[in-house]
């Protein structure tokens, strides 16, 4: 960063500080000074990472990145906010050279990795951000949850709708009753749009640029097949997190917020199955939120892999590729995007409401670690917590299992959740899904 863009972006932080997040009452930590630079180190620098990474560089210095792939490591230096940065295949080394020099990390590889990087970030005290979802399991993101609660380090993930205005206005109209009693939710998505399905892939020579133990991380070792990296890593059980995985953290974003959508009381899937390696080609899934102090139970469903819902729910309006319709026993609401920037209503007098607006998904990250103020996804309280609602799901999926022939489908038996101890009623069957064994070096 040149000594002109460093003193732009303090002046600017400052002023956003001092005029909007202090005006809630926060004050500037004593521990790093509002005239210092956070110094970052990027975890993941290509795909997503690249853009994370770079808002990290408009908002800091970069001290050092890290990647498995040296094309994607030697394509970010050549950008001049990267120039001085120490380069990593490995983030446990990362850690242990630099640690002491950062103030905060980015997160932005395989869903598969978010956990061990994050927790082994929030353990030394680093703000982080980590990418959607926050992990790949349910068990992590109870644990994460924990971490960042612990350690008091500003945190968000990056479902970076949370900043749009649409959104947050449609979240307080839903908190503040537009819709009368929600009972049911629907939410859809295009994904997915990488090969799921599909059975383990053969083995295939590793390219001299791929640091391939690095990327296989805390999970059991297999063989390189370029059907992993990049990106197509998505669609299989042991990396990825499928389409809901995916698009959830945005499509789900407004209801969550608006909804108390927390700790469902059960969950059942139909999907075409799947063989143990890759999620299945298309789902359905059916959530229930029992009652609360707050608003009568919730059914919530899921389509993906080209499940939608009926057309003739949105009263008129064209059904959008992705989606959300939420249904009030006085009126509904209807999202036509996976961000939630654009929320149409019918049946109810669509009036204004106060809410507090951002001045940007990771400026509100910057700001929250020289002021404290949570952000809107902080994982203690938002991004941990949908992430376990969002992972259920996926355990429904894994639990549906295998199609006797291709395009059957199959449904899952409901599956009774105990929120509390992160366990299936009356079953220990799935508990490895739910929190995963670890590869000697990676523990959480």
């Amino acid at each position: 960063m040149t000594h002109k863009n460093r003193r732009r972006f303090l002046q600017s932080t400052t002023a956003v500080t001092a005029g909007y997040w202090v005006a809630g009452g926060i004050a500037p930590k004593e521990s790093r000074s509002a005239i210092e630079e956070i110094r970052f180190a990027c975890i993941g620098v290509g795909g997503k990472g690249s853009s994370d990474s770079k808002d990290a560089a408009n908002n800091g210095k970069i001290v050092a990145i890290c990647d498995v792939d040296d094309n994607t490591l030697n394509g970010r230096k050549k950008d001049e906010d990267f120039e001085d940065a120490q380069t990593f295949n490995d983030f446990r080394k990362m850690f242990d050279k630099v640690g002491k020099d950062i103030d905060a990390v980015t997160v932005s590889t395989p869903d598969h990795t978010h956990a061990v990087a994050t927790g082994m970030a929030l353990k030394m005290g680093k703000a982080c951000y980590t990418q959607k979802p926050l992990t790949r399991t349910i068990w992590e993101a109870r644990k994460i949850a924990e971490l960042a609660a612990g350690s008091k380090a500003a945190t968000q993930m990056g479902n970076q709708g949370s900043e749009s205005p649409g959104l947050r206005s449609a979240a307080a109209k839903l908190k503040a009753g537009i819709l009368g009693n929600v009972k049911e939710i629907h939410i859809w998505t295009n994904r997915p749009v990488w090969p799921q399905g599909i059975p383990r892939p053969e083995e295939q020579p590793v390219p001299k640029e791929i640091h391939w133990d690095e990327f296989i991380g805390p999970v059991e070792m297999r063989p390189y097949n370029a059907a992993y990296h990049p990106f197509k890593w998505r669609g299989f059980w042991a990396f990825g997190t499928g389409a809901l995985g995916d698009m959830a953290c945005h499509t789900l974003n407004v209801a969550f917020a608006g909804c108390d959508l927390v700790n469902p009381v059960s969950v059942q899937a139909t999907t075409t199955g799947h063989n143990g390696e890759t999620f299945p080609g298309s789902s359905k899934i059916n959530f229930e939120f029992a009652p609360t102090k707050n608003r009568p139970a919730i059914n919530m469903i899921w389509y993906d892999g080209g499940n939608k819902v009926d057309p003739e729910m949105l009263e008129g309006r064209k059904r959008s590729d992705s989606g959300l319709l939420i249904i009030g026993d006085k009126g509904k609401m209807y999202s036509p995007n996976d961000y939630g920037a654009e929320c149409l209503f019918t049946g109810v007098e669509d009036k204004e409401v106060d809410f507090e607006r951002s001045p940007g998904h990771f400026k509100e990250f910057a700001i929250a670690i020289k002021t404290g103020k949570p952000t809107w996804s902080n994982f203690a309280n938002y991004a941990g917590k949908m992430t376990e609602v969002i992972l259920l799901g996926n355990l429904a999926v894994w639990a549906a299992g295998r199609t006797k022939q291709e395009g059957q489908q199959v449904t899952s038996a409901k599956l009774e959740w105990d929120a509390e101890n992160l366990k299936v009623k009356g079953t220990s069957e799935f508990d490895s899904m739910i929190k995963p064994a670890y590869r000697a070096g990676y523990e959480l």
